[in-house]
């Protein structure tokens, strides 16, 4: 099956271009991405602190049934406009990759699709390789695929 979240990798650049069509309104796309509750249920992790503000910070963890934390992923939002463009940092903690720079824009398409595009710079060429030595790309699609099934579930819900 053909993944619907396309990644551009260019030979010899620190950089990624994520991009994803969704079949939801381009209000809840964003909204996927800055309520707690709605991020909790597609991402699979919970939300410590999801300040939507510029200069605001955002903290998730994982744990596993045992309750040991497995992941663990923060950072600080440089730039926040509603519906259109978040600016943040992205660190996982125990991991060797360090800070990465993610740029996202959301764009309507239509009254009821909407576009995620992902510009993620990172330290090195070296550094971006090893992320896509991981199962990256088919977990982000896992994800977005996650993030269109709720949304669209919670948009027909509200409906009812």
């Amino acid at each position: 099956m053909e993944r619907k979240t396309k990644i551009s990798a260019v030979d010899g650049k620190q950089e990624l271009v994520i991009t994803r069509e969704f079949d939801l309104p381009l209000e809840l796309l964003f909204k996927a991405y800055v309520e707690p509750d709605i991020v909790e249920q597609w991402m699979g992790t919970k939300v410590l602190k999801l300040e939507n503000k510029k200069h605001g910070s955002w903290q998730f963890e994982t744990k596993n049934a045992q309750g040991h934390v497995v992941f663990q992923a923060n950072g600080v939002i440089h730039e926040f406009i509603p519906s259109q463009k978040i600016t943040r940092t992205f660190e996982m903690e125990g991991t060797p990759f360090g800070v990465q720079l993610e740029f996202l824009e959301f764009e309507e398409l239509t009254d009821n699709t909407s576009k995620l595009t992902m510009h993620i710079v990172y330290r090195s060429v070296a550094i971006r390789d090893q992320i896509l030595q991981l199962p990256f790309a088919q977990g982000i699609n896992m994800a977005h695929n996650r993030l269109q099934n709720i949304v669209s579930e919670l948009s027909h819900d509200k409906a009812k």
